[in-house]
């Protein structure tokens, strides 16, 4: 009786044990951000979310996916593999090493670039490819020659924006085959051999050198328009000050004739006379300008009648007394009229 009781107990200490083996065994705890692939004897079975979860033991199994992760180790990247059964649905970064690149006017360069993608449908990440880090890479890679390769080196350096567009928008398709979203390509660092490089600085030394003989040349030019803007101006103001002063000069004149005749009263004969005498006398004050302007000066013929006319206003005036009366009389007039022409 004894016996049997024992075995009894053992047996159904056994299977508690065996029961919670199978609790704690077929427990899975699945963290926030994570997904866990359930096979069911050998075929998919579902995909366990967050949150507390149970699984059969021995009947059902994670699958456990493949993922390559890249270290930096001097100047060198080491590729690091690992199988994890739980699969992060977090934005992955795959930063993979530099890849020699030829654009179209056959310039070699190396291009390292960075991958952002996250894992949207796990079972497709799972089952459609076999190893779903290294395809993303290797289709990163192709798509990056295809794309670099259709491009000159000048507009690569200048269209960095455009290349990782067209490369993310290329591997969108493919990727979503996998149950992948590309969210994000970054060309990082664009690598060119040393002449090439040297090549650009000379260039870059031409053309900065360009810019500013361009820039100097345009300064003289302005300050060329800018001198003769003022020595035009300035020949203007002296020709409108000229041309005032004589047109007031003219006037004086004018006046000053104009009184000396209204002095003479009516007689024509003595007006002809004193038009005469002021003729000469403006000819004979500019002949110190003709001579010095010319090598020759001409006396007109009709000179004589000049001085007859000159004589006949001293026998006009009388007296030498009266002469000088009189000229003086015309001197004060000339004077008076150039003075109120002046001051108009």
């Amino acid at each position: 009786m004894s016996d049997s009781i024992s075995i009894g107990l053992l047996v159904s200490l056994i299977i508690v044990a065996i029961g919670v083996m199978i609790v704690v065994k077929g427990l899975m705890i699945v963290r926030q951000s994570e997904a866990v692939v359930v096979e069911r004897l050998g075929s998919f079975n579902r995909v366990l979310e967050s949150g507390i979860n149970i699984i059969i033991p021995f009947i059902e199994k994670p699958r456990s996916i493949t993922m390559i992760r890249y270290e930096k180790r001097g100047d060198a990247y080491a590729a690091i593999t690992s199988e994890e059964t739980r699969i992060d649905r977090r934005e992955t970064v795959m930063d993979f090493p530099g890849q020699p690149v030829v654009t179209t006017d056959n310039v070699t360069v190396r291009i390292n670039g960075a991958l952002y993608y996250t894992i949207v449908v796990p079972e497709r990440a799972v089952y459609e490819v076999e190893n779903m880090s290294q395809a993303v890479e290797v289709l990163a890679k192709t798509t990056l020659r295809s794309v670099v390769g259709k491009m000159e080196l000048d507009r690569l350096f200048e269209s960095r924006a455009e290349v990782n567009n067209q490369i993310q928008a290329a591997m969108e398709e493919p990727a979503s085959k996998w149950g992948i979203k590309i969210t994000r390509v970054e060309v990082q660092d664009i690598e060119m051999p040393e002449e090439v490089e040297s090549a650009m600085r000379l260039q870059m030394a031409a053309e900065r050198k360009r810019r500013a003989t361009v820039t100097e040349a345009e300064g003289e030019k302005s300050a060329a328009i800018a001198k003769a803007q003022g020595q035009r101006e300035s020949a203007i103001l002296n020709a409108e000050g000229d041309k005032e002063s004589a047109i007031l000069r003219a006037q004086g004149e004018n006046e000053s004739i104009s009184l000396v005749l209204s002095a003479l009263g009516d007689d024509d004969e003595h007006k002809r006379t004193v038009v005469g005498y002021l003729l000469g006398q403006s000819y004979i004050k500019g002949l110190p300008d003709m001579a010095k302007n010319g090598e020759r000066v001409f006396v007109p013929y009709e000179s004589s009648a000049l001085l007859g006319s000159m004589g006949m206003f001293r026998e006009m005036a009388g007296t030498p007394e009266d002469a000088a009366r009189a000229t003086s009389a015309l001197r004060q007039g000339m004077v008076g009229g150039a003075g109120g022409a002046s001051g108009d």
